[in-house]
């Protein structure tokens, strides 16, 4: 996989386990090291020069001065030579120690330009650098010599930002996983080649992870409805934009990113790789960087630039944000995979001659869309052979009727909109979330989950919970659909502290609650948007910012070593860690606190446990909501 190793080094600590890393990698792989050191001569000669107006009257004549600016430039030469020299010894030692071959390299520049000349005229095939140097200080998230370097290099780069190597247990055992983020860009499949390799080498489990976003256009919608103009509101038309993204275009941005997971898991089987997957919702490095937060990965592979970017963009996005913001290692995949045709083609379905002419009569921009609404409705009914009745019938579930007449569908399919319009019965995926209305499905359109992970949505039993959380309130959103809230719920929501988080939290309750028709907003629905941000605001400090932590910080653990952020506090014969405190702090008080935390602590006994932490206070929660439901629901039924 390796040959040929590069490693620049200045004996800070990030560099050290830099070294320590492309060691262990050149051995696994059987690859030799180059270790770099870069020194600035020519600045400090500079430097000497502008200064040498301070030099003692004596010293300030030709002859004399000569002498000064000869000594001055052998002494600085030599030295940094020799400090360069020191620096390589190191690396060179530690790779005499386990027979790894070593070639050393010095340069006289400035330390970025340098070193990025080198990768670029050399045929490294891969480069590890610390993500912090010797001029490091406190608040230091990203030197500037690895940021100008990654930027401007297209060969595999891995960022060292924890401080304890190859991460191993005491046992000998690799700790943490692999996670790699996908999009459906070549850059992001090469990288999850190099992660299955990777983990091979290594031991360690690889994890594909993907994000979409169905909340940014209902965010922007929501942002910029009250400052245009009656004439331009008319234009937008945000009410039929909104409903063609509830019923298009979110789905089928999941379906997408599944698909994307569903190949990349093909990719996977194809190496012998039992590949884990998980589809997040959401702003991307936002919710890649919560799950790295909570999942502690040894290694986060990222491609260098997203499926959206052009080829000559240096980074893209949501990189540059986790490259600063993640606390585990980083690889930027710079190589390009596009997955063989056949692998894609599985994801789709056969078409029928007439149903594809149908398909074209659709307006060209609109056809993509169309096509993926039509996969969803033909899925969810169990078909796999597309026919002109199964476009008929699925097209008639989105467009109005006289865009219907205009394509030759018939009128009387157009119906199925007016139903839809109406009271409806919804099922919700319990794997990924997504929501069906007005059958029951036989497999999920997302995540292909079966019809047994579905569950009706009992709105009686929602309208008595929100009469349990203080009564329901109706609000109308920017596009003047009402929705209710329970007081509870709208109390919640306004215990976040920050003014645009509140209203980025409230665009997602509410779309959330569009798309699936609840009658009322509740404190489960707030709770399971806010969970994402209680994340943020752990990891911000008093002005805002976020935190970055640093190598004994929270986020960098070493292997069994709780991080002292993480502090215990003892209850009875539990011990609970803040965050479960915290998470717990958010149900109601009183009755149902109680209850929850005797749940809670039964879920701890059934482990053989007396440690609490965040994933059994949250199984407790949902015990005990469980519980909660069906009391409301039997009660609903004895009145």
């Amino acid at each position: 996989m390796y040959k040929k190793i590069f490693v620049p080094v200045d004996n800070s600590e990030h560099s050290i386990s830099a070294v320590d890393l492309a060691v262990d990698l050149a051995k696994t792989f059987d690859a030799s090291v180059v270790a770099s050191h870069a020194y600035a001569a020519r600045m400090h000669d500079y430097r000497f020069k502008q200064m040498e107006f301070t030099l003692p009257e004596e010293y300030l004549h030709e002859e004399a001065m000569e002498k000064q600016r000869k000594i001055h430039d052998t002494l600085i030469t030599m030295g940094l030579e020799l400090i360069s020299d020191s620096y390589l010894v190191v690396a060179e030692q530690r790779c005499k120690e386990v027979g790894v071959p070593f070639e050393p390299k010095m340069y006289d520049g400035k330390n970025w330009k340098v070193i990025t000349k080198d990768i670029d005229e050399s045929d490294y095939d891969l480069v590890i650098m610390g993500a912090l140097g010797l001029g490091a200080v406190k608040d230091s998230v990203l030197g500037s010599v690895c940021e100008r370097v990654t930027r401007r290099v297209r060969t595999d780069t891995l960022v060292i930002k924890n401080l304890n190597g190859s991460a191993v247990h005491e046992d000998g055992s690799s700790a943490g996983n692999i996670v790699v983020g996908i999009d459906g860009s070549p850059e992001s499949f090469a990288g999850l080649l190099t992660a299955l390799k990777l983990g091979r080498a290594t031991g360690r489990q690889v994890e594909a992870v993907s994000v979409y976003d169905p909340y940014l256009h209902y965010a922007m919608f929501n942002s910029i409805v009250n400052v245009l103009t009656e004439k331009a509101s008319k234009v937008f038309r945000f009410k039929e934009q909104e409903q063609l993204h509830e019923e298009v275009i979110d789905t089928g941005l999941a379906k997408i990113y599944q698909s994307h997971l569903e190949i990349a898991r093909r990719i996977a089987e194809a190496e012998n790789v039992k590949l884990k997957i998980t589809l997040l919702d959401g702003k991307a490095f936002e919710k890649l960087l919560q799950y790295v937060r909570r999942e502690e990965p040894w290694l986060l592979v990222l491609g260098r630039i997203g499926v959206h970017s052009d080829q000559d963009m240096d980074i893209g996005s949501n990189t540059e944000n986790l490259l600063r913001q993640a606390p585990c290692n980083i690889l930027l995949s710079s190589q390009r995979y596009v997955p063989p045709v056949d692998v894609s083609a599985e994801e789709s379905m056969l078409w029928t001659e007439p149903a594809t002419q149908l398909l074209n009569t659709a307006p060209e921009f609109a056809q993509g869309i169309a096509r993926t609404t039509v996969h969803r409705w033909a899925m969810e009914r169990g078909h796999s052979v597309i026919t002109l009745k199964i476009v008929e019938q699925a097209m008639g579930s989105i467009l109005p009727r006289s865009a219907m007449i205009k394509m030759g569908i018939t009128a009387g399919n157009a119906a199925a909109k007016e139903i839809a319009a109406g009271d409806s019965t919804t099922w919700i995926c319990g794997t990924c979330g997504y929501a069906a209305r007005d059958f029951e499905p036989v497999k999920c359109a997302v995540c292909g989950s079966s019809k047994d992970e579905f569950q009706k949505l009992d709105k009686d039993a929602i309208a008595q919970l929100a009469s349990l959380e203080g009564g329901d309130e109706e609000q109308a959103t920017f596009d003047n659909v009402k929705l209710k809230w329970s007081r509870d719920a709208r109390d919640l929501l306004r215990t976040v502290p920050d003014g645009y988080q509140m209203r980025r939290a409230k665009a997602q309750i509410e779309k959330r609650a569009r798309v699936q028709r609840v009658p009322t907003i509740t404190v489960d629905m707030v709770r399971a948007v806010l969970e994402g941000h209680a994340e943020d605001v752990r990891h911000l400090s008093a002005p805002g910012h976020l935190k970055t932590p640093g190598p004994n910080g929270e986020g960098n653990r070493a292997a069994g070593v709780r991080p002292a952020t993480e502090d215990l506090v003892q209850d009875g014969s539990f011990m609970w860690t803040t965050r479960a405190l915290t998470r717990l702090g958010r149900v109601p008080e009183g009755f149902m606190r109680t209850r929850t935390k005797e749940r809670v602590e039964a879920v701890a006994i059934a482990r053989n446990t007396q440690l609490i932490t965040l994933s059994i206070t949250e199984e407790g929660i949902k015990e005990s909501l469980k519980i909660m439901e069906d009391m409301i629901r039997e009660q609903a039924q004895k009145s």
